[in-house]
């Protein structure tokens, strides 16, 4: 699946409204990795290769026609979490301390302080520590 071609749908607005509409139906999973993503996007801090990345996937989130109609109660955001799993892994590096604080908050926000020891959540993490330890390409050593 290409996302890039979502990019055009993302607004600071639309996400907001997609996550106040639709958290509950979303779960943890797809809202966290949401926010991680959209906190990343307005570090200084994320190179632009990996804005263009996270403007694609948070696009199809917001999408509300997407793969999968969002209009289908948790299976309708399947796919969703599929795109922003991918844009995570491109662009773990970006997601520091403060991302994750930031994401984290904003999820208590949604689902209140049992979230912060959702599995779900703990997934997510563990999926980020594996990317940042991960053996890096010649072509990112280099950098």
């Amino acid at each position: 699946m290409d996302a890039s071609k979502y990019e055009k749908y993302f607004s600071k607005e639309g996400f907001w409204t997609k996550l106040k509409k639709g958290a509950k139906d979303a779960g943890i999973k797809v809202i966290y990795s949401g926010l991680l993503l959209f906190y990343a996007l307005e570090s200084p801090k994320t190179p632009l290769k990996a804005k263009v990345q996270i403007y694609g996937a948070l696009g199809y989130l917001i999408f509300p026609l997407d793969f999968v109609p969002d209009l289908l109660p948790v299976v309708g955001y399947v796919d969703d979490l599929g795109a922003l799993g991918l844009a995570l892994g491109a662009v773990a590096m970006s997601i520091n301390s403060d991302v994750k604080r930031k994401a984290k908050d904003k999820l208590r926000d949604f689902f209140g302080e049992d979230a912060m020891s959702s599995p779900d959540l703990i997934e997510i993490e563990a999926q980020l520590v594996e990317k940042e330890d991960a053996p890096k390409s010649d072509e990112e050593a280099s950098r």
